[in-house]
């Protein structure tokens, strides 16, 4: 083990741990393990806390991704435009509709979907744009509402990574049609296993949702649609609503610590340090920089005990799953370009200043042995 790891979940455990026992026993007592009563306090909460009219607990953020397209009416033989630059769920969860993924490059700056390049992929089979928040901030919402406005497209945003983020005051969910999010445990807010939700503020989309994730069903035994086995655990919820009630401040602390390592790094010419776009409150899931020789200074950095990573080090159109898309290197420059480059630094809500000096000296170190 690293010793300073890329996450520490542990810190996370021990704050909630007194509070999240007497829930689990209560659930355990009860036999309530699926849609529980702690279920739809979590969606209310996490509603709320977002700003939404609707959160909908589903089994992963890819089922939620899923489930909002279906629900939004995008399906067999339509398709979906997404960025190059993210993690596979985000395809997947398009193919698993039924649909076709349709990829841009991203923008080299902030490393979100570049929206210059969203109008030349726009065909008459589109369906619907898929911006995902990447790192923890919100893509380019404004202008990517207007395309899709403006060719009768829906938006629902992959917001995996961006919990209590906000752009303009409008938190994700608030943007489109809907949005997908998940509660994998190293997400900003995070459960004990896989766990996901639908955000919107759509009543149709919420109860095609609820029942979507549940066999089709909104009646025991009736089965109008043909739906999913995708609900949020009771277990899980029980501890999300104790994290939840700490996400705003374990958000600062992410915050202040995506700052520190910004001064600290700011004179270090070797490194690109991360950019916020205009009118958007960061979340900083993940701190990443760019540097050259990106897998050399990560081998130095695990050899100094550093947990960096990379996010994510190879695109989707050169991914085998997406071979169908008929993409090959050279199509996607910006994304080929920084997967070669990108790489993760240790972040989590408790990091200390010591820990993260000791981060930064190992980087400074690794990158100005450049060959």
């Amino acid at each position: 083990m690293p010793s300073i790891p890329l996450v520490d979940l542990g810190i996370q455990h021990r704050e909630i741990e007194n509070e999240v026992r007497p829930a689990l026993d209560a659930i355990m007592n009860r036999g309530a393990f699926i849609l529980g009563a702690e279920v739809g306090a979590f969606e209310s909460e996490f509603a709320s806390f977002c700003g939404v009219k609707h959160c909908i607990g589903v089994g992963s953020g890819t089922d939620a991704l899923e489930l909002a397209l279906r629900a939004a009416g995008v399906g067999e033989g339509a398709e979906v435009i997404l960025p190059a630059n993210t993690f596979i769920a985000t395809a997947l969860a398009v193919v698993r509709a039924g649909a076709v993924p349709v990829l841009v490059d991203c923008d080299e700056e902030s490393s979100l979907i570049d929206v210059d390049a969203i109008a030349s992929r726009i065909g008459p089979k589109t369906a619907a744009i898929m911006p995902v928040h990447l790192y923890g901030q919100i893509a380019a919402m404004q202008a990517i509402s207007e395309i899709a406005n403006a060719h009768g497209l829906l938006v629902i945003e992959d917001a995996a990574q961006a919990h209590g983020a906000r752009q303009d005051g409008v938190g994700i969910g608030g943007f489109g049609a809907a949005a997908g999010v998940s509660f994998y445990p190293g997400k900003n807010l995070g459960a004990y296993g896989d766990g996901g939700a639908v955000l919107t503020n759509s009543d149709d989309v919420a109860r095609r949702v609820e029942a979507l994730r549940n066999w089709g069903s909104h009646v025991k035994y009736e089965h109008p649609e043909v739906g999913f086995n995708s609900r949020l655990d009771t277990v899980q919820a029980a501890v999300l609503s104790a994290k939840l009630r700490r996400l705003a401040d374990w958000n600062e602390q992410r915050k202040a610590a995506a700052a520190y390592y910004t001064e600290g790094l700011a004179g270090v010419a070797e490194v690109v340090l991360p950019s916020v776009m205009a009118a958007n409150e960061h979340v900083w899931h993940l701190f990443v920089v760019r540097v050259a020789e990106r897998d050399r200074v990560l081998a130095e950095l695990h050899e100094a005990g550093i947990g960096a990573g990379i996010h994510y080090p190879i695109p989707l159109h050169l991914q085998g799953a997406m071979a169908s898309l008929g993409h090959g290197e050279g199509d996607f420059p910006v994304a080929e370009r920084l997967a070669k480059e990108i790489l993760s630094l240790p972040l989590f809500p408790g990091i200390q200043t010591a820990q993260q000096d000791e981060v930064m000296a190992a980087l400074r170190e690794a990158v100005a042995n450049a060959r």
